[in-house]
């Protein structure tokens, strides 16, 4: 067994898919219609047959509530790995991306944590080195 698809809830898909690609760096899967809303996938461009991020419509009361509620006590959505946080951090910034939390190291690893615009936060990391 292994995960084929992710999802995190946005408040916006349009928007979403914009950041997830064009500051995220992710990119397109799929963006099928799916009802009202579409069935939206991004990738890693290094493994583009490896796990999807769905980008969820938070339409659900449970779904947005849960998104406000994990937001408001600084909980990150989901966490992405990258090779150094740092440069991460540096290039996201000069794209315009807005980070909460700077890089941060927590015993085996680097974390910081940006917001995705669609009403999440993410977190970043990387091992340190030993």
């Amino acid at each position: 067994m292994i995960i084929g698809v992710a999802s995190v809830f946005v408040d916006d898909q349009s928007r979403a898919l914009e950041f997830y690609t064009t500051k995220l760096g992710f990119v397109k899967k799929s963006d099928e219609p799916a009802g009202e809303y579409r069935w939206i996938t991004v990738v890693s461009p290094e493994r583009p047959d490896g796990v999807e991020l769905l980008l969820e419509p938070n339409v659900h009361p449970a779904a947005k509530t849960f998104q406000e509620s994990i937001v408001a006590d600084g909980i990150p959505a989901t966490s992405f790995t990258v090779d150094d946080v740092h440069a991460e951090c540096d290039r996201l910034t000069n794209t315009g991306v807005t980070f909460v939390q700077p890089p941060t190291s927590m015993g085996h690893v680097t974390t910081a944590v940006l917001d995705d615009t669609c009403g999440n936060l993410i977190q970043i990391m990387s091992m340190n080195a030993e």
